[in-house]
Parts: structure tokens; sequence; C-alpha cells
């Protein structure tokens, strides 16, 4: 689903060039869902970034579903690929109500002028949409958006991020910004839709267990490559203590905890 091919990206700082990735290949499969961890700095918000079109390669190429997307503009790739944020504002319309983001995540794509309105029909089905979340948000429908705590605002991106199905899920620490409760609730939401579309998923997580816990495939970068690459039973066999084990003795600067988490 995903090719990413020799991409190189580089930024201009007070103290010089800072070089991110060099020459960078990683192939993700149809259905995959990757977990994404590593230093900080290590490249895993650029990557999104130059997935998504929020950022160019200087060189390489981002192939998705056998389509060159290297250049594309941003608005045209999010016709299929979707991202759900770290801050729990951001996704969202929040002078709209819960129904009217819903009906636009719904158009998502398509053209529509100030008026799209709604769609005969749709309010029962939104309805049944979010009333799997167990948030109460199906009898909240005309309910601006911004009135919404951060956990019910980012259980309603990630329902609209994933609506029209799209070829690749972004996830940028989607539960960082969240109480540990509402973290295990969206987590067991993302994996359940995840699942049940057969979405190929990115997620970068700086808690170690989630990485451990979701996804069929677990992606370590630092220092502008992947040094590590675990799917199937040594994925499912991996705790914590092995992990970190596992990052020691790939890099030989010794990788500390608290820069995982960071």
């Amino acid at each position: 689903m995903l090719k990413i091919k020799g991409i190189s990206k580089k930024f201009i700082t007070i103290s010089g060039e800072k070089i991110i990735f060099d020459g960078l290949d990683l192939n993700i499969g149809e259905g995959d869902f990757v977990t994404i961890i590593g230093s900080n700095g290590a490249g895993k918000s650029t990557l999104m970034n130059l997935i998504i079109g929020n950022l160019e390669p200087e060189a390489g190429s981002i192939i998705v579903d056998d389509t060159e997307i290297t250049r594309m503009d941003a608005h045209k790739r999010a016709r299929f690929i979707s991202k759900v944020y770290q801050n729990p504002t951001f996704g969202t319309a929040p002078s709209m109500t819960i129904k009217e983001n819903l009906a636009m995540a719904e158009r998502k794509g398509k053209t529509f002028g100030l008026r799209f309105g709604l769609k005969k029909g749709s309010e029962p089905r939104y309805k049944e949409i979010l009333s799997t979340l167990g948030l109460g948000l199906e009898n909240q429908l005309d309910t601006p958006v911004g009135l919404l705590s951060g956990g019910q605002r980012q259980c309603l991106s990630l329902i609209m991020a994933t609506m029209q199905r799209p070829k690749m899920l972004l996830l940028d620490e989607h539960t960082a910004a969240l109480d540990p409760k509402t973290q295990i609730m969206i987590m067991e939401k993302t994996k359940e839709i995840v699942e049940r579309d057969k979405l190929t998923t990115l997620m970068i997580t700086h808690n170690l267990q989630d990485a451990i816990d979701y996804g069929n495939r677990l992606i370590m970068l630092h220092n502008k490559e992947v040094i590590l690459d675990i799917t199937g039973e040594e994925k499912k066999s991996l705790t914590i203590d092995k992990l970190l084990k596992v990052f020691h003795d790939k890099d030989k600067n010794a990788i500390s905890e608290t820069m995982l988490f960071q």
C-alpha cells in the first residue's frame, strides 16, 4: 500500500543543516497496522508529514496504492489519506455541531457549497456510529463540537477520519493528550475500526506498551533509518524490557528509556 523509496529530508536550523532522512526506504503492506517509535528527533512526525503532504522531500518518492504522490498537493491526498492529530482541537470544526462535522467528513473529497446540508436519513446512522463509543454523543448531535471535552472530541476525530475508509490512516500520538482511562478507550476503538475495515495504519506513539499491544508490526526509527522492524510472533512475545534491550543491542549509542518516552 505504501512504498517509500530513497527519501531524503533536511531542515535548516540556527545551528546549521539537520538531516532527518538520507535515502530512507520503507514498504508498508495493505492492511498493516504499524506502530512507530523512536528517540526524540528521529523523524517520526516528519515521516507522517511527508506522507500527508505537509512537507516535500529533497529526493526520493512516495507511492500509495501504486500512485505516485511525492509532489501531489496535500488537499488531494486528503481524499484517500486521513490523519488524527495529538491535539484534540485539531481535526474538527469547533463552531459546527457534531452532526455537521460528521456530514462534512462523510462528504470528504467531494465538492459542496456553504450549504452542503445533511443527507436524508443521516441522523439515525450518526447516532448508531456514535453509540458504540459509550460517551452519549449520539444524544448530542446538535451540540457544537467546541463544547465537548478533549476525549469526546478526539473520539469524534477518529470517527470522522475513518468514515470514508481511507487507503491510509495516520495516527500522530492521538492519545497522548488524554487521561489514562480515555486513552485506553480510544485505543480499543482504534483497534476495532482498523481491524474491522482492514485499514492500512501508521501510529506514532511514545507509549511502549501500546506499541507492543497494538498492531501487527513495530518499527523503530533512529539516526536517519529504521533500526528495528518486528512482526508476527516476535512482536507478540515482546515486553518493554525486551524491547529496550533490543534497542540497546541495535544502537551502539545506547538509547535511553527517557528518550523513547519523550
